[in-house]
């Protein structure tokens, strides 16, 4: 167990930096999730959460000087508790990792305003050329966003799993229902934030299908996965290479440009 102890803090760790870097996308939670749960050796469980965590995380960024709620530590954190020792529902998961993410937004804001001297000290550096000095900053700067959601991380994995498991099990039987409806609610709902991004009439014909294909028991989700992935090199192959006839040298090219860029808004 002290090895998948480490093992989570180094992701903890990852996470936190890739919330600034967005490189690899550690603190993505089907990333997160997935890795505590191989790290622990129940990635089903890992997989499940980071699956629906990732439906209520989709419409979560910052933008501008807005601060997200952060994804990483309610994703490790929550990873563990389900896929831990202490074996949490999915969908109590995937309650308590909302005020985690919250927890983790008023860390990001805080962490912002202490490496404003560092940002200072980076100006000064690239004002006599000191590369060198610019680089340490950097990684200084990406290490203390590594910690900021590894130490919480650690703080949190000392609460005994017999502890949460009592917790759950003190709820009243209706609040556990409550829970696996709420969550289920969380999820439904980002989907549906999803198909209003992506509905076009091109789209919805696969969406119908796909619902169809579902009622197949018989159909596991990598054959379902399958499926989808074929259908869209399928659609992909047979559309036509080519954008329509090119548009004429001389003053009309323009005009040509704006009535292609009107029907692609149309379909949209």
């Amino acid at each position: 167990m002290t090895g998948a102890i480490i093992a989570i803090l180094i992701i903890a760790f990852l996470a936190g930096i890739e919330g600034v870097a967005d490189e690899w996308e550690f603190q993505q939670p089907i990333v997160a999730c997935t890795l505590v749960g191989l790290a622990v050796g129940q990635p089903l469980s890992g997989v499940t959460l980071g699956a629906t965590l990732q439906l209520v995380t989709l419409g979560w960024m910052n933008i501008g000087a807005a601060v997200a709620p952060d994804p990483a530590l309610a994703a490790v954190v929550a990873a563990w508790w389900v896929s831990g020792p202490a074996h949490l529902p999915v969908a109590a998961g995937v309650i308590l990792a909302l005020p985690l993410a919250w927890v983790g937004q008023v860390l990001t804001r805080l962490l912002r305003r202490l490496i404003v001297p560092l940002v200072a000290q980076a100006d000064q550096a690239a004002a006599v050329g000191d590369l060198h000095r610019i680089t340490r900053l950097h990684l200084y700067s990406a290490a203390l966003q590594g910690l900021r959601v590894m130490l919480p991380t650690a703080v949190l994995l000392l609460i005994p799993a017999s502890v949460l498991r009592q917790g759950y099990q003190w709820l009243p039987t209706s609040v556990h229902g409550g829970l696996r409806v709420a969550a289920s609610m969380l999820a439904v709902v980002s989907f549906a934030i999803v198909i209003n991004m992506m509905a076009t009439k091109q789209v919805w014909p696969f969406f119908f299908l796909g619902f169809a294909l579902a009622t197949d028991q018989h159909l596991s989700l990598i054959a379902l996965g399958m499926i989808g992935v074929a259908l869209a090199l399928i659609y992909v192959s047979i559309q036509p290479t080519g954008r329509g006839p090119q548009p004429p040298t001389g003053g009309q090219s323009g005009d040509t440009t704006e009535d292609e860029l009107d029907r692609e808004l149309d379909d949209l």
